[in-house]
């Protein structure tokens, strides 16, 4: 990507295992992985992704993967219920505490990473100072995930 790749904006979240984060400056990777759902049904996409984004940050100790549920800010009133229901169905702590629910005015947040519509995932490898260095959407495939290993090793 070139210098004009977008970068990560500035969103304030809280991993399920309540620590807030603030994102980029908060991601703990020289890269970082960042998975946006907007959907619940979406899980299952985000799930065909695990096991080869384990494998690679394995392979590569200053990667690291965060899940984003973003939901929209009016739903804050229900973060304890939300994020409760969600660290309940989550019982590794590790997943827990790269799990960063984002409550956000979502239009902006959309605009400034350049997300047409809410109806794949996004996946975002962000470089320690917030700039984007790739990107894709939807579910795993082959193709998509050899494109990620090259940008991980650039």
């Amino acid at each position: 990507m070139s210098d004009s790749s977008p970068r990560f904006p500035d969103v304030t979240g809280r991993s399920l295992n309540g620590l807030t984060m603030h994102l980029p400056a908060d991601f703990e990777g020289d890269l970082n992985l960042a998975v946006v759902a907007f959907k619940r049904h979406q899980q299952e996409d985000v799930d065909t992704w695990t096991p080869q984004l384990r494998a690679l940050a394995a392979q590569h100790p200053g990667l690291r993967v965060y899940e984003l549920p973003t939901l929209a800010g009016g739903y804050r009133i229900m973060r304890s219920f939300i994020d409760g229901g969600m660290r309940r169905g989550i019982p590794d702590s590790s997943v827990r505490a790269a799990t960063v629910t984002l409550y956000v005015d979502k239009k902006p947040f959309k605009a400034a990473l350049r997300i047409p519509d809410e109806d794949r995932i996004q996946l975002f490898l962000v470089e320690r100072g917030g700039r984007i260095r790739w990107r894709a959407a939807g579910r795993y495939d082959a193709e998509t995930f050899a494109a990620l290993e090259a940008a991980v090793r650039k």
